[in-house]
């Protein structure tokens, strides 16, 4: 069991798979979602309208069309509202459906974003320990994903997982 954080554009890592900070609409958005639709193409688009909806907690399944891994794993985690109304359940819910989708797709090699952390507004370092603890936990107890790379989109948010990996706070 490989896990690493990287900052690093998601988009580019060469993994069976990547995962999509999504939308329940499935739709392109801004940030990394938007990242990852413009370089797998409009065919993800397509690909996306044709399921319609995924509700906050779970994730969806597509090809990854231009993109170098086989498949986009498309995660809906929660708009923080202050973490008093199961956010972490449901970021943790992201994270489990994603890898039980891999884990379903033969999936070995698979790269996660701070699912949440952009214009859903989750507190950085909230969210990178519940990510990590999550995919950790399944992990351990057995699955065929070998390698998750953590990609941070920022120095900061590296820092985070960093921390969260080595099971240490980031430095203030």
């Amino acid at each position: 069991m490989i896990l690493e954080a990287r900052q690093v554009d998601i988009t580019t890592l060469a993994v069976d798979a990547i995962v999509n900070a999504a939308n329940e609409f499935l739709a392109p958005g801004g940030g990394v979602c938007g990242a990852i639709h413009w370089a797998a193409g409009p065919e993800l688009e397509i690909a996306c309208a044709r399921i319609g909806h995924c509700p906050t907690g779970e994730a969806r399944i597509t090809p990854g069309f231009r993109l170098r891994g086989r498949y986009v794993i498309h995660a809906v985690g929660p708009v923080w509202r202050g973490g008093a109304t199961g956010e972490a359940t449901l970021l943790a819910g992201a994270y489990r459906s994603s890898l039980r989708l891999a884990e379903e797709h033969g999936v070995r090699s698979l790269a996660f974003p701070a699912i949440s952390t952009g214009i859903y507004g989750y507190p950085l370092e909230a969210a990178t320990d519940v990510a990590v603890a999550t995919v950790r936990d399944v992990l351990v107890a057995g699955s065929s994903v070998h390698e998750v790379i953590f990609a941070c989109f920022s120095g900061e948010a590296l820092e985070a997982c960093r921390g969260a990996l080595s099971g240490t706070d980031p430095a203030p």
